[in-house]
């Protein structure tokens, strides 16, 4: 019986030291986020690829599925939650989630909770792909003809991603991809995040986001988050638009 009682502690023991590892590896993140925009003056290369009149996003309600699991999936969520910005603020409202317990309350949930902090608390700025944050190099070439224009974060800070914007050949901006400029933790390493996007009732959003951590101890961990528009700006998606911008049904998505 104690040997039991010994062995039920030490299982219990590791899951809380799983979770506390975990939520460090996932306490960022604009990775997940719906950012509100704002009008913005780009540095010169990348104002020649922005070249249509951009519209800010300033509302939205859109459906989002999230989920988060090991590399060994041995602890693994889902969770459903309709999420909404207006007049600023950031709210949602958990709608189904099923999985790891231990996931759902100490990942999942505490991501949307981050997220409503940093949009209501007005610090979403830090985390835009303006001037203020980055520095943009040259545009070039990728092998599928996509243009490609490097970035590099002003400072290093978990909302900000080293690495390249890649744009179609009309100059939208398709995918974000990198690494996190700064680790959110000691026990964190190698926070990859890539994030597509894709024009939604005439603006720009993100519409799938891949993030991937090696968590000392647990290993690869990887969290995805998939965003279902209602509406944009006022506007009702209809189902044909809502569509063509699955993730599914967009060049390069494999694997959503």
């Amino acid at each position: 019986m104690r040997g039991a009682r010994a062995a039920a502690g030490s299982g219990t023991a590791g899951l809380s030291r799983f979770v506390a590892l975990w939520v460090a590896g996932f306490t960022l993140f604009a990775g997940s986020t719906v950012l509100p925009a704002r009008e913005a003056t780009f540095s010169t290369s990348l104002a020649s690829l922005f070249s249509r009149n951009e519209q800010p996003l300033k509302e939205y309600r859109a459906f989002r599925r999230m989920h988060a699991s090991t590399d060994k999936g041995d602890h693994e969520a889902w969770l459903d939650a309709w999420t909404e910005l207006k007049d600023g603020k950031f709210s949602y409202q958990i709608v189904s989630e099923r999985g790891s317990d231990a996931v759902r309350g100490k990942v999942l949930r505490p991501v949307l909770a981050r997220e409503q902090d940093l949009v209501n608390s007005g610090d979403s700025p830090k985390a835009d792909l303006t001037p203020a944050n980055y520095d943009f190099g040259e545009t070039s070439r990728d092998t599928d003809g996509s243009q490609v224009v490097t970035i590099r974060p002003k400072r290093s800070d978990v909302l900000l991603v080293e690495g390249r914007a890649v744009l179609d050949e009309g100059g939208d901006l398709v995918r974000v991809e990198g690494k996190l400029s700064k680790n959110p933790s000691f026990w964190t390493s190698l926070v990859n995040i890539v994030r597509r996007y894709a024009r939604v009732a005439g603006v720009r959003v993100p519409v799938a986001t891949e993030t991937t951590a090696k968590v000392k101890f647990v290993g690869n961990a990887t969290m995805q988050v998939v965003y279902d528009y209602e509406t944009v700006n006022g506007r009702r998606v209809p189902v044909t638009e809502k569509r063509s911008a699955s993730p599914s049904h967009s060049a390069g998505q494999s694997g959503w």
